[in-house]
Protein backbone atom coordinates (compact mmCIF):
# COMPACT_ATOMS: atom_id res chain seq x y z
CA UNK A 1 0.00 0.00 0.00
CA UNK A 2 2.94 2.62 0.56
CA UNK A 3 4.27 2.05 -2.59
CA UNK A 4 0.56 2.28 -4.51
CA UNK A 5 0.09 5.22 -2.81
CA UNK A 6 3.17 6.96 -3.69
CA UNK A 7 2.50 6.79 -7.11
CA UNK A 8 0.82 10.11 -8.72
CA UNK A 9 -3.24 9.30 -8.08
CA UNK A 10 -4.45 11.85 -11.07
CA UNK A 11 -2.54 11.66 -14.21
CA UNK A 12 -2.32 15.06 -16.19
CA UNK A 13 0.16 14.93 -19.26
CA UNK A 14 0.21 19.13 -18.83
CA UNK A 15 1.37 19.15 -15.56
CA UNK A 16 4.80 20.05 -15.07
CA UNK A 17 5.04 17.13 -12.68
CA UNK A 18 4.44 14.67 -15.18
CA UNK A 19 7.60 15.80 -16.66
CA UNK A 20 9.67 16.07 -13.92
CA UNK A 21 11.56 13.16 -13.62
CA UNK A 22 12.24 13.21 -17.70
CA UNK A 23 13.80 16.50 -17.14
CA UNK A 24 16.78 15.16 -14.90
CA UNK A 25 17.21 12.28 -17.78
CA UNK A 26 16.65 14.94 -20.34
CA UNK A 27 19.46 17.04 -18.48
CA UNK A 28 22.11 13.63 -18.09
CA UNK A 29 21.36 12.68 -22.03
CA UNK A 30 22.55 16.52 -23.45
CA UNK A 31 25.33 16.65 -20.78
CA UNK A 32 26.53 13.06 -22.42
CA UNK A 33 26.18 14.70 -25.68
CA UNK A 34 27.81 18.09 -25.55
CA UNK A 35 30.60 16.40 -23.13
CA UNK A 36 31.51 13.30 -26.07
CA UNK A 37 31.73 16.18 -28.67
CA UNK A 38 33.93 17.71 -26.11
CA UNK A 39 36.00 15.30 -25.76
CA UNK A 40 36.54 14.22 -29.25
CA UNK A 41 36.99 17.53 -30.21
CA UNK A 42 39.40 19.28 -27.34
CA UNK A 43 42.87 17.79 -27.45
CA UNK A 44 43.42 18.05 -24.16
CA UNK A 45 40.21 16.59 -23.14
CA UNK A 46 40.99 13.54 -25.30
CA UNK A 47 44.54 12.99 -24.04
CA UNK A 48 43.56 13.01 -20.27
CA UNK A 49 41.34 10.07 -20.62
CA UNK A 50 38.63 11.72 -18.42
CA UNK A 51 35.68 9.78 -18.86
CA UNK A 52 33.13 11.61 -21.08
CA UNK A 53 30.48 10.61 -18.06
CA UNK A 54 32.83 12.84 -15.47
CA UNK A 55 33.20 15.54 -18.06
CA UNK A 56 29.13 15.64 -18.40
CA UNK A 57 28.57 15.81 -14.42
CA UNK A 58 31.38 18.45 -14.15
CA UNK A 59 29.72 20.67 -16.70
CA UNK A 60 25.93 20.38 -14.80
CA UNK A 61 27.79 20.66 -11.47
CA UNK A 62 29.36 24.27 -12.86
CA UNK A 63 26.21 25.33 -14.28
CA UNK A 64 24.34 24.76 -10.72
CA UNK A 65 26.50 28.47 -10.04
CA UNK A 66 23.67 30.23 -12.04
CA UNK A 67 20.66 30.29 -9.77
CA UNK A 68 18.70 29.42 -12.79
CA UNK A 69 19.91 26.81 -14.12
CA UNK A 70 20.10 25.51 -10.29
CA UNK A 71 16.54 25.31 -10.00
CA UNK A 72 16.22 22.37 -12.53
CA UNK A 73 18.65 20.27 -10.98
CA UNK A 74 16.68 18.19 -8.76
CA UNK A 75 18.93 16.86 -5.87
CA UNK A 76 17.02 13.70 -4.44
CA UNK A 77 16.14 12.60 -7.93
CA UNK A 78 20.02 12.53 -9.27
CA UNK A 79 20.72 10.79 -5.80
CA UNK A 80 18.05 8.13 -6.19
CA UNK A 81 19.31 7.84 -9.92
CA UNK A 82 23.14 7.01 -8.76
CA UNK A 83 21.69 4.52 -6.77
CA UNK A 84 19.50 2.77 -8.95
CA UNK A 85 22.10 3.01 -11.34
CA UNK A 86 24.68 1.43 -9.44
CA UNK A 87 22.47 -1.54 -8.23
CA UNK A 88 20.87 -1.83 -11.85
CA UNK A 89 24.23 -2.23 -13.43
CA UNK A 90 25.74 -5.01 -10.92
CA UNK A 91 22.62 -6.63 -11.79
CA UNK A 92 23.47 -6.86 -15.49
CA UNK A 93 27.37 -7.73 -15.17
CA UNK A 94 26.60 -10.65 -12.71
CA UNK A 95 23.73 -12.24 -15.50
CA UNK A 96 26.47 -12.25 -18.25
CA UNK A 97 28.48 -15.76 -18.80
CA UNK A 98 31.90 -15.06 -18.23
CA UNK A 99 34.07 -17.62 -18.50
CA UNK A 100 37.92 -18.18 -17.15
CA UNK A 101 40.37 -17.47 -19.95
CA UNK A 102 43.34 -19.11 -19.97
CA UNK A 103 45.70 -16.21 -19.73
CA UNK A 104 43.89 -16.01 -15.94
CA UNK A 105 44.27 -18.60 -13.46
CA UNK A 106 41.96 -19.03 -10.87
CA UNK A 107 44.78 -18.04 -8.61
CA UNK A 108 45.62 -14.86 -9.74
CA UNK A 109 42.05 -13.99 -9.93
CA UNK A 110 42.08 -14.76 -6.08
CA UNK A 111 45.14 -12.44 -5.68
CA UNK A 112 43.85 -9.44 -7.47
CA UNK A 113 40.38 -9.73 -5.91
CA UNK A 114 42.55 -9.72 -2.30
CA UNK A 115 44.48 -6.73 -3.40
CA UNK A 116 41.76 -5.19 -4.47
CA UNK A 117 39.62 -5.29 -0.94
CA UNK A 118 43.68 -4.89 0.81
CA UNK A 119 43.27 -1.20 -1.29
CA UNK A 120 40.02 -0.34 0.08
CA UNK A 121 41.61 -1.05 3.64
CA UNK A 122 44.57 0.92 3.37
CA UNK A 123 42.24 3.69 1.35
CA UNK A 124 40.34 3.32 5.17
CA UNK A 125 43.49 3.12 6.92
CA UNK A 126 44.25 6.67 5.70
CA UNK A 127 40.98 8.19 5.67
CA UNK A 128 40.40 7.28 8.90
CA UNK A 129 44.40 8.55 10.41
CA UNK A 130 43.12 12.03 9.04
CA UNK A 131 39.68 12.55 10.32
CA UNK A 132 40.18 11.44 13.73
CA UNK A 133 42.73 14.22 13.96
CA UNK A 134 40.72 16.76 12.22
CA UNK A 135 37.45 15.92 14.50
CA UNK A 136 39.86 16.17 17.76
CA UNK A 137 41.82 19.03 16.51
CA UNK A 138 40.15 21.00 13.83
CA UNK A 139 37.76 23.79 14.95
CA UNK A 140 34.54 23.10 12.63
CA UNK A 141 32.63 20.85 14.62
CA UNK A 142 30.26 19.93 11.69
CA UNK A 143 32.91 17.63 10.75
CA UNK A 144 32.16 13.70 11.30
CA UNK A 145 35.15 12.04 12.99
CA UNK A 146 34.17 8.59 10.38
CA UNK A 147 34.27 10.36 7.47
CA UNK A 148 37.47 9.11 5.96
CA UNK A 149 35.64 5.61 5.61
CA UNK A 150 34.39 7.10 2.33
CA UNK A 151 37.61 7.39 0.57
CA UNK A 152 37.66 3.85 -0.20
CA UNK A 153 33.85 4.19 -1.31
CA UNK A 154 34.53 6.86 -3.00
CA UNK A 155 37.83 6.03 -4.65
CA UNK A 156 37.34 2.22 -4.16
CA UNK A 157 33.31 1.71 -5.37
CA UNK A 158 32.07 5.29 -6.92
CA UNK A 159 29.92 7.80 -6.81
CA UNK A 160 27.16 4.92 -5.94
CA UNK A 161 28.58 3.49 -2.59
CA UNK A 162 29.78 7.10 -1.87
CA UNK A 163 26.44 8.31 -1.91
CA UNK A 164 24.67 5.09 0.03
CA UNK A 165 27.60 5.24 2.70
CA UNK A 166 27.30 9.18 2.68
CA UNK A 167 23.82 9.20 3.20
CA UNK A 168 24.29 6.48 6.26
CA UNK A 169 27.24 8.80 7.67
CA UNK A 170 25.09 11.41 7.32
CA UNK A 171 21.96 10.10 9.43
CA UNK A 172 24.34 8.74 12.32
CA UNK A 173 25.94 11.93 12.84
CA UNK A 174 22.61 13.69 12.61
CA UNK A 175 22.08 11.59 15.62
CA UNK A 176 25.45 13.09 17.33
CA UNK A 177 24.45 16.18 16.73
CA UNK A 178 27.00 16.67 13.92
CA UNK A 179 25.83 18.65 11.04
CA UNK A 180 28.13 16.73 8.43
CA UNK A 181 27.14 16.75 4.71
CA UNK A 182 28.13 13.04 4.00
CA UNK A 183 26.43 12.24 0.89
CA UNK A 184 28.06 15.56 -0.83
CA UNK A 185 31.74 14.59 0.97
CA UNK A 186 31.37 10.96 -0.65
CA UNK A 187 30.08 12.02 -3.70
CA UNK A 188 33.10 14.61 -4.31
CA UNK A 189 35.44 12.28 -3.47
CA UNK A 190 34.37 10.07 -6.00
CA UNK A 191 34.14 12.34 -8.34
CA UNK A 192 37.65 13.66 -7.69
CA UNK A 193 39.08 9.97 -7.78
CA UNK A 194 38.30 9.70 -11.25
CA UNK A 195 40.28 13.11 -11.94
CA UNK A 196 43.03 11.60 -10.06
CA UNK A 197 42.95 8.00 -12.12
CA UNK A 198 42.53 10.01 -15.31
CA UNK A 199 45.15 12.43 -14.73
CA UNK A 200 47.39 10.72 -12.63
CA UNK A 201 47.53 7.81 -14.67
CA UNK A 202 48.55 9.58 -17.77
CA UNK A 203 50.89 11.50 -16.75
CA UNK A 204 52.60 8.38 -14.95
CA UNK A 205 52.13 6.37 -18.06
CA UNK A 206 53.66 9.12 -19.78
CA UNK A 207 56.65 9.34 -17.93
CA UNK A 208 56.75 5.65 -17.97
CA UNK A 209 57.21 5.98 -21.87
CA UNK A 210 59.31 9.16 -21.68
CA UNK A 211 61.69 7.20 -19.88
CA UNK A 212 61.89 4.26 -22.29
CA UNK A 213 60.24 1.97 -19.63
CA UNK A 214 57.10 1.29 -21.67
CA UNK A 215 56.87 1.14 -25.81
CA UNK A 216 53.84 3.23 -27.44
CA UNK A 217 51.30 1.72 -29.09
CA UNK A 218 49.71 2.90 -32.21
CA UNK A 219 46.24 5.02 -31.14
CA UNK A 220 44.66 3.78 -34.36
CA UNK A 221 44.30 0.62 -33.11
CA UNK A 222 39.99 -0.20 -33.45
CA UNK A 223 37.89 -3.35 -32.22
CA UNK A 224 37.49 -6.00 -34.47
CA UNK A 225 34.17 -7.44 -33.67
CA UNK A 226 33.16 -11.04 -34.38
CA UNK A 227 29.19 -12.32 -34.29
CA UNK A 228 30.21 -14.37 -31.32
CA UNK A 229 30.99 -10.96 -30.02
CA UNK A 230 27.25 -10.35 -30.36
CA UNK A 231 25.90 -13.82 -29.62
CA UNK A 232 26.20 -17.09 -28.80
CA UNK A 233 25.14 -20.19 -29.79
CA UNK A 234 21.47 -20.96 -29.81
CA UNK A 235 20.31 -17.89 -28.77
CA UNK A 236 16.51 -16.61 -28.94
CA UNK A 237 16.38 -14.19 -32.82
CA UNK A 238 16.87 -10.36 -32.39
CA UNK A 239 13.42 -9.65 -33.10
CA UNK A 240 10.82 -12.42 -32.62
CA UNK A 241 6.73 -11.94 -30.82
CA UNK A 242 9.45 -9.70 -28.32
CA UNK A 243 12.93 -7.86 -29.10
CA UNK A 244 16.18 -9.60 -27.49
CA UNK A 245 16.75 -6.14 -25.83
CA UNK A 246 13.50 -6.28 -24.14
CA UNK A 247 14.23 -9.84 -22.70
CA UNK A 248 17.64 -8.61 -21.50
CA UNK A 249 16.41 -5.38 -20.27
CA UNK A 250 13.27 -7.72 -18.53
CA UNK A 251 15.88 -10.26 -17.02
CA UNK A 252 17.80 -7.40 -15.49
CA UNK A 253 14.85 -5.96 -13.76
CA UNK A 254 13.15 -8.93 -12.79
CA UNK A 255 16.65 -9.70 -10.44
CA UNK A 256 16.26 -6.29 -9.16
CA UNK A 257 13.23 -6.72 -7.77
CA UNK A 258 13.86 -9.63 -6.24
CA UNK A 259 16.57 -7.62 -4.63
CA UNK A 260 14.23 -5.06 -3.62
CA UNK A 261 11.85 -7.59 -1.94
CA UNK A 262 15.22 -9.08 -0.16
CA UNK A 263 15.78 -5.75 1.50
CA UNK A 264 12.53 -4.94 2.08
CA UNK A 265 11.98 -8.76 3.56
CA UNK A 266 15.11 -7.85 5.76
CA UNK A 267 13.74 -4.46 6.62
CA UNK A 268 10.47 -5.98 8.46
CA UNK A 269 12.69 -8.75 10.14
CA UNK A 270 13.86 -8.44 13.90
CA UNK A 271 17.05 -8.94 14.04
CA UNK A 272 17.60 -7.10 17.36
CA UNK A 273 19.52 -4.00 18.80
CA UNK A 274 22.72 -5.28 16.80
CA UNK A 275 20.70 -6.31 13.59
CA UNK A 276 18.74 -3.01 14.16
CA UNK A 277 22.01 -0.57 14.52
CA UNK A 278 23.79 -1.91 12.04
CA UNK A 279 23.09 -4.23 9.27
CA UNK A 280 19.80 -2.83 8.40
CA UNK A 281 20.91 0.24 7.42
CA UNK A 282 23.52 -1.57 5.29
CA UNK A 283 21.20 -3.25 3.69
CA UNK A 284 19.86 -1.34 1.52
CA UNK A 285 23.26 0.30 1.12
CA UNK A 286 24.43 -3.34 -0.55
CA UNK A 287 21.83 -3.03 -3.19
CA UNK A 288 24.96 -3.68 -5.71
CA UNK A 289 26.23 -6.60 -3.79
CA UNK A 290 22.60 -8.31 -3.28
CA UNK A 291 22.65 -7.02 -7.07
CA UNK A 292 25.25 -9.25 -7.60
CA UNK A 293 24.44 -12.31 -5.56
CA UNK A 294 20.78 -12.39 -6.88
CA UNK A 295 22.02 -12.11 -10.79
CA UNK A 296 24.49 -14.89 -10.49
CA UNK A 297 21.48 -17.01 -8.96
CA UNK A 298 19.28 -16.03 -12.11
CA UNK A 299 22.02 -16.70 -14.52
CA UNK A 300 22.79 -20.49 -12.64
CA UNK A 301 19.24 -21.11 -12.66
CA UNK A 302 19.10 -20.55 -16.25
CA UNK A 303 21.67 -22.55 -17.14
CA UNK A 304 20.21 -25.23 -15.23
CA UNK A 305 16.93 -25.15 -17.05
CA UNK A 306 19.27 -25.51 -20.41
CA UNK A 307 21.02 -28.20 -19.15
CA UNK A 308 17.58 -30.02 -18.25
CA UNK A 309 16.07 -29.02 -21.55
CA UNK A 310 13.81 -27.26 -19.93
CA UNK A 311 14.61 -24.39 -21.59
CA UNK A 312 15.98 -25.21 -25.41
CA UNK A 313 17.19 -21.69 -26.52
CA UNK A 314 19.96 -19.11 -24.57
CA UNK A 315 18.13 -15.95 -23.12
CA UNK A 316 20.88 -14.09 -22.10
CA UNK A 317 23.19 -12.18 -24.05
CA UNK A 318 26.26 -10.81 -22.96
CA UNK A 319 26.86 -8.41 -25.34
CA UNK A 320 23.46 -6.41 -24.89
CA UNK A 321 24.22 -6.69 -21.35
CA UNK A 322 27.58 -5.09 -21.49
CA UNK A 323 25.14 -2.18 -23.09
CA UNK A 324 23.03 -2.22 -20.84
CA UNK A 325 25.81 -2.04 -17.49
CA UNK A 326 27.50 0.64 -19.51
CA UNK A 327 24.61 3.08 -19.66
CA UNK A 328 23.72 2.33 -16.07
CA UNK A 329 27.51 3.57 -14.91
CA UNK A 330 27.41 6.63 -17.39
CA UNK A 331 24.31 7.85 -15.80
CA UNK A 332 25.79 7.26 -12.52
CA UNK A 333 28.71 8.89 -13.00
CA UNK A 334 26.83 11.57 -14.22
CA UNK A 335 23.88 11.77 -11.93
CA UNK A 336 26.40 11.42 -8.65
CA UNK A 337 28.09 14.01 -9.68
CA UNK A 338 25.89 16.68 -10.55
CA UNK A 339 24.39 15.81 -7.20
CA UNK A 340 26.83 17.40 -5.67
CA UNK A 341 26.02 20.87 -3.42
CA UNK A 342 28.86 23.55 -3.00
CA UNK A 343 27.21 25.05 -0.27
CA UNK A 344 27.37 21.79 1.83
CA UNK A 345 31.40 21.59 1.03
CA UNK A 346 32.12 25.29 2.38
CA UNK A 347 33.53 24.29 5.43
CA UNK A 348 35.12 21.07 5.05
CA UNK A 349 36.88 21.92 1.61
CA UNK A 350 40.30 21.42 3.19
CA UNK A 351 39.75 17.96 4.80
CA UNK A 352 38.04 16.89 2.04
CA UNK A 353 41.41 18.24 -0.40
CA UNK A 354 43.67 16.15 2.43
CA UNK A 355 42.03 12.90 2.54
CA UNK A 356 41.93 12.77 -1.63
CA UNK A 357 45.51 13.73 -1.91
CA UNK A 358 46.86 11.42 0.54
CA UNK A 359 44.47 8.19 -0.40
CA UNK A 360 45.61 9.49 -4.01
CA UNK A 361 49.40 8.89 -2.70
CA UNK A 362 48.59 5.70 -0.67
CA UNK A 363 46.78 3.85 -3.80
CA UNK A 364 49.46 4.44 -6.02
CA UNK A 365 52.12 3.31 -4.04
CA UNK A 366 50.61 0.20 -2.57
CA UNK A 367 48.85 -0.55 -6.14
CA UNK A 368 52.36 -0.25 -7.88
CA UNK A 369 53.97 -2.26 -5.27
CA UNK A 370 52.07 -5.24 -5.52
CA UNK A 371 51.04 -4.78 -9.45
CA UNK A 372 55.56 -5.33 -9.06
CA UNK A 373 54.88 -8.70 -7.18
CA UNK A 374 52.33 -10.34 -8.81
CA UNK A 375 52.19 -9.71 -12.54
CA UNK A 376 55.76 -10.81 -13.55
CA UNK A 377 55.60 -10.02 -17.37
CA UNK A 378 53.19 -7.22 -17.35
CA UNK A 379 53.22 -5.21 -13.86
CA UNK A 380 52.11 -1.64 -15.53
CA UNK A 381 49.34 -3.38 -17.30
CA UNK A 382 48.13 -4.70 -13.88
CA UNK A 383 49.15 -1.55 -12.39
CA UNK A 384 47.13 0.69 -14.89
CA UNK A 385 44.35 -1.12 -15.12
CA UNK A 386 44.15 -1.65 -11.12
CA UNK A 387 44.96 1.68 -10.34
CA UNK A 388 42.22 2.93 -12.79
CA UNK A 389 39.37 0.85 -11.21
CA UNK A 390 40.61 1.37 -7.85
CA UNK A 391 40.32 5.38 -8.27
CA UNK A 392 37.62 5.15 -10.07
CA UNK A 393 35.42 2.36 -11.66
CA UNK A 394 36.37 -0.75 -13.54
CA UNK A 395 36.31 0.93 -17.02
CA UNK A 396 38.58 3.62 -16.29
CA UNK A 397 40.78 0.94 -15.51
CA UNK A 398 40.26 -0.52 -18.81
CA UNK A 399 40.86 2.67 -20.52
CA UNK A 400 44.44 3.04 -19.12
CA UNK A 401 44.65 -0.60 -20.03
CA UNK A 402 44.01 -0.02 -23.12
CA UNK A 403 47.07 3.12 -23.77
CA UNK A 404 49.68 0.31 -23.26
CA UNK A 405 47.90 -2.92 -24.23
CA UNK A 406 45.10 -2.44 -27.13
CA UNK A 407 44.15 -5.39 -27.67
CA UNK A 408 44.14 -6.91 -24.23
CA UNK A 409 47.35 -9.26 -25.03
CA UNK A 410 48.17 -10.02 -21.25
CA UNK A 411 45.91 -11.24 -18.56
CA UNK A 412 45.41 -8.00 -17.16
CA UNK A 413 42.16 -7.32 -18.83
CA UNK A 414 40.70 -10.91 -17.54
CA UNK A 415 42.08 -10.56 -14.09
CA UNK A 416 40.46 -6.80 -13.85
CA UNK A 417 36.96 -8.23 -14.86
CA UNK A 418 36.71 -11.66 -13.12
CA UNK A 419 38.42 -10.46 -9.35
CA UNK A 420 35.19 -8.91 -8.87
CA UNK A 421 33.63 -12.21 -6.66
CA UNK A 422 36.65 -12.60 -4.76
CA UNK A 423 36.86 -9.14 -3.73
CA UNK A 424 33.22 -9.37 -2.77
CA UNK A 425 34.30 -11.90 -0.67
CA UNK A 426 37.18 -10.56 0.78
CA UNK A 427 35.31 -6.97 1.25
CA UNK A 428 32.59 -8.09 3.07
CA UNK A 429 34.14 -7.46 6.63
CA UNK A 430 35.15 -4.58 5.83
CA UNK A 431 31.71 -3.32 4.75
CA UNK A 432 30.47 -4.27 7.56
CA UNK A 433 32.90 -2.26 9.80
CA UNK A 434 31.19 0.21 7.61
CA UNK A 435 28.04 -0.13 9.44
CA UNK A 436 30.07 -0.48 12.71
CA UNK A 437 32.24 2.55 12.82
CA UNK A 438 29.88 5.65 12.40
CA UNK A 439 27.69 4.53 15.59
CA UNK A 440 30.53 6.13 17.72
CA UNK A 441 33.70 8.19 18.52
CA UNK A 442 35.03 4.47 20.26
CA UNK A 443 33.61 2.11 17.30
CA UNK A 444 35.56 4.09 14.46
CA UNK A 445 39.08 4.04 17.15
CA UNK A 446 38.26 0.49 17.37
CA UNK A 447 37.43 0.41 13.34
CA UNK A 448 41.16 1.89 13.04
CA UNK A 449 42.97 -1.15 14.65
CA UNK A 450 40.23 -3.91 13.53
CA UNK A 451 41.58 -2.74 9.90
CA UNK A 452 45.31 -2.85 10.51
CA UNK A 453 45.01 -6.17 11.67
CA UNK A 454 42.98 -6.98 8.59
CA UNK A 455 45.39 -4.77 6.05
CA UNK A 456 48.24 -6.82 7.40
CA UNK A 457 46.63 -10.62 6.57
CA UNK A 458 45.96 -9.13 3.16
CA UNK A 459 49.93 -8.33 2.48
CA UNK A 460 50.64 -11.70 4.29
CA UNK A 461 48.16 -13.62 1.58
CA UNK A 462 49.66 -11.26 -1.29
CA UNK A 463 53.01 -11.08 -0.37
CA UNK A 464 53.81 -14.71 0.73
CA UNK A 465 56.01 -15.93 -1.53
CA UNK A 466 58.58 -13.34 -1.24
CA UNK A 467 57.91 -13.50 2.72
CA UNK A 468 58.42 -17.26 3.05
CA UNK A 469 61.24 -17.29 0.04
CA UNK A 470 62.97 -14.97 2.47
CA UNK A 471 63.00 -17.05 5.49
CA UNK A 472 63.98 -20.08 4.04
CA UNK A 473 66.51 -18.04 2.31
CA UNK A 474 67.52 -16.79 6.47
CA UNK A 475 67.51 -20.33 7.43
Amino acid sequence: MILIDALPQVTSFASPSSWAWLVQFFLIAVALLVANVIRCKVKFMSKSLIPTALIAGLMILLLKLIPSFNELINKPSMEILTYHALGIGFVALALKNNKLESRSTTMKVTETGAVTAATYVVQGIVGLAITIPLFLFWNDKDFFYSSGLLLPMGYGQGPGQALNFGNIYQGWAMNSGIGFAGADFGLSIAAIGFLVGSIIGVVYLNYLRRKGRLQAKSGDYKEVYTLQDYESENEIPNTESVDKLSIQVCLVLFVYCLVFLFMWGIEQADLGNFGTKTLKPLFWGFNFLWGTLFGVLVKNVLNLFKKKKIMEREYINNYMLNRISGLCFDVMIVAGTAAISFDSLRRIWLPLLIVCTVGALATFLFVRVCAKHLYPGYEYEGFFSMFGMLTGTASNGMILLREIDPKFETPASNNLVLQTIPAIVFGFPILLLMGFAPQSFHNTILTLVILAVIEVLFCLFIFRKKIFRRNRNNQ
